[in-house]
């Protein structure tokens, strides 16, 4: 489906007033958490989307929001009678400091940033940007790569190379694998190690960055395991449970406080694996979020709640529309993971 063909649709489900009457109807069907989870801050319109989302919601801190979910309290609240919602960032990306931090402050709006602690500070772009950037920075010409010889003065073979590149690092069987394969790609291509002014929001945050958003009070954090794998790809469980429990563990001591709330990588279930959740059990956590489409309730697992995916490029309408829940039923219908709307 294209993209203004969605626009097109959530203008019709909007400017109907069946959006409007969604969220009516979720403030009264009983208690619901919308969590919206978000990756980059920059390049689109969050202001845009922040501001509809605080007129219509009430935007909460994740911690605050599921204590309020599962407290045997929660119902006898008075006052602002809004659905609760919960806008998240996952990875930890420099735009979420100079953009979504920024926003935060002067809207007052809280965020929950879930962070992968092996790479913050580290200067250099996270794993998973690798493929684009290293094929369009490349100095070589060609490369001969697993069993394909790619012609780099080209742009469909920069393209293909890199979601080559991709494929293989999301499927490697343990970080180390990884890791070694992109130093030896890097050296292939010869990529340079400096990043351009581009690339640079999309570093990971650096700890003092971190601090300074954390003492804020505008911004919490959550673990999103050491260094970023597809938990069910790992080849040694005790290389999930090493990810996920050391992940809390460094982070405490960095923040000098609890650390209550996980997410996955690749957070649908069969990303995760049977390791995944076992290792977050282990480690403690309180609450554990999934990418799974969805409404969260009181019934709801504590370790497998339900997230919305938003891009901060999307127009607002397409967001306004996902939030209030009328997709709930409709992208579930037509594809249970809902991917038709996503992507």
């Amino acid at each position: 489906m294209s993209e203004q063909v969605k626009i097109f649709f959530a203008a019709c489900l909007y400017y109907s007033g069946l959006v409007k009457l969604a969220r009516w109807w979720m403030r009264r069907s009983g208690q619901r958490l919308i969590i919206l989870s978000y990756h980059r801050a920059a390049g689109g319109n969050l202001r845009g989307h922040l501001l509809y989302l605080r007129r219509h919601y009430r935007i909460l801190h994740l911690e605050v929001a599921l204590e309020e979910l599962f407290s045997s309290r929660a119902t006898e609240r008075v006052g602002d009678r809004r659905t609760p919602l919960v806008l998240t960032f996952d990875d930890g990306y420099r735009d979420n400091y100079t953009h979504a931090f920024a926003l935060a402050r002067e809207l007052r709006i809280p965020i929950t940033i879930f962070l992968v602690p092996g790479y913050m500070g580290s200067g250099y772009p996270f794993p998973w940007q690798e493929g684009q950037r290293l094929a369009s920075r490349t100095q070589v010409r060609e490369i001969a790569f697993e069993g394909r010889t790619y012609h780099l003065d080209r742009l469909k073979e920069r393209n293909l190379l890199a979601r080559a590149i991709d494929l293989r690092l999301r499927h490697a069987k343990s970080v180390a694998e990884r890791e070694a394969f992109l130093i030896s790609i890097r050296e292939a291509l010869a990529v340079p190690r400096s990043v351009t002014v581009e690339e640079e929001s999309t570093l990971p945050l650096t700890w003092d960055e971190i601090r300074e958003m954390e003492e804020s009070g505008w911004v919490s954090f959550g673990a999103h395991t050491m260094h970023h794998p597809m938990l069910a790809k790992l080849e040694d469980p005790s290389e999930v449970y090493c990810e996920v429990g050391q992940c809390r563990t460094l982070l405490e001591q960095k923040l000098g406080h609890p650390v209550r709330i996980f997410a996955y990588p690749f957070g649908q279930p069969e990303e995760v694996g049977n390791e995944g959740p076992q290792a977050a059990k282990a480690a403690g956590y309180d609450w554990v979020v999934t990418t799974v489409y969805g409404i969260n309730t009181p019934q709801t697992d504590p370790h497998k709640l339900h997230r919305m995916y938003v891009d901060v490029s999307r127009y607002w309408l397409m967001m306004a529309v996902q939030a209030s829940g009328v997709l709930n039923w409709l992208m579930l219908a037509l594809h249970p993971r809902g991917y038709w709307w996503r992507n």
